[in-house]
């Protein structure tokens, strides 16, 4: 199959004014920050492929890049055959772009007028643009709602709309940048449907995102990029598959994570560990942990929590997920 998309050693760097205090140094008052750093990849024709890594890892940085927002420092990327430098204009019409925190809709306009006024943009002709609105008003299920101003829509009915307007122009590729990011968890589930089915027409599709579920339902590859780097790169199922000779073990501990990781990594049958305070509010926290086999570690592992003064809550051996491939690749959390 043919290559939809094609990075080569693409590299941004950001000269940022530095923060002076009363006893800084004197200087050019400038650092440098590598948002992406070298990354190489391809992306064929049909397939659902996703950039998958923790806020700042230089994900949307590379979706900017690639529909022309920002210039690569160095590198080159390759959008339906076009070079997004030298050929912005015919990369842009090769693309439909959802970007995460920017309103890619008027919220003073209805729903269909949105659309109609991308449509006249896009120079689709009026008899054409009547029915390919109304088709995809009916798919985003936002007929009933179509004349009501944009403004009193939810979340969710935004990004549905959203999608339509990318989808306008019948584009060949989608850049869609944390899609579901701040939608409850029906409006996530039902953009990941609509997602999904454009798989089944052909579509090919390079979604960005932090959610390790997400990905692993919907991508055909993933990579997965850290600190502007790419650290792995292959299907969900080969990338869980790696961790086959190791198990991954979940626990939730009374108090803080305070010197739990040390603890753990002490032993020598652990590999990597992620703790971080839980977010309902009980006063505990979760570890992750991945290791080279449970059997004949749980206990050492438990008398090692205590050691540092906590209690085992919960304990449970589990398949390696995605997230699980991430901690042992930077023995980190996904949301660090």
């Amino acid at each position: 199959m043919p290559a939809s998309v094609e990075i080569e050693s693409l590299r941004k760097v950001f000269q940022r004014r530095a923060k002076r205090g009363l006893l800084s140094r004197r200087g050019n008052g400038t650092r440098t920050l590598v948002a992406v750093d070298g990354i190489s990849f391809s992306v064929t024709a049909g397939e659902v492929f996703g950039l998958l890594g923790p806020n700042g890892a230089g994900k949307t940085t590379t979706i900017k890049m690639l529909c022309t927002l920002l210039t690569p420092t160095s590198g080159t990327a390759r959008v339906a055959g076009h070079d997004v430098v030298k050929e912005a204009t015919k990369v842009r019409a090769a693309l439909g772009t959802v970007m995460t925190g920017e309103r890619s809709v008027y919220w003073k306009l209805t729903g269909r007028e949105n659309l109609a006024y991308f449509a006249a943009l896009y120079r689709i002709p009026s008899r054409q643009a009547r029915p390919r609105i109304a088709e995809l008003l009916e798919r985003m299920e936002l007929t009933a709602r179509a004349n009501e101003l944009v403004e009193k829509y939810s979340s969710g009915m935004k990004q549905r709309l959203a999608l339509a307007r990318a989808l306008l122009a019948a584009p060949p590729i989608l850049l869609l940048d944390e899609p579901t990011v701040g939608l409850d968890p029906q409006a996530a589930r039902a953009l990941r449907e609509l997602i999904g089915s454009l798989r089944h027409e052909g579509r090919t599709v390079l979604l960005t995102t932090h959610y390790m579920a997400e990905a692993d339902a919907l991508c055909d590859r993933v990579a997965i990029i850290d600190r502007g780097r790419i650290i792995a790169l292959d299907s969900p199922a080969s990338l869980k598959q790696s961790l086959k000779a190791k198990e991954a073990i979940r626990m939730e501990v009374q108090g803080s994570p305070n010197g739990l990781e040390d603890a753990l990594r002490a032993l020598t049958t652990v590999e990597s560990v992620s703790a971080k305070q839980s977010d309902n509010g009980s006063g505990t926290c979760e570890l992750q942990v991945i290791t080279l086999g449970s059997r004949g570690c749980i206990g050492p592992m438990i008398e090692a929590v205590r050691r540092t003064g906590h209690e085992v809550l919960h304990f449970q051996v589990v398949q390696p997920t995605l997230e699980d491939v991430f901690i042992s690749l930077t023995g980190k959390s996904l949301r660090e």
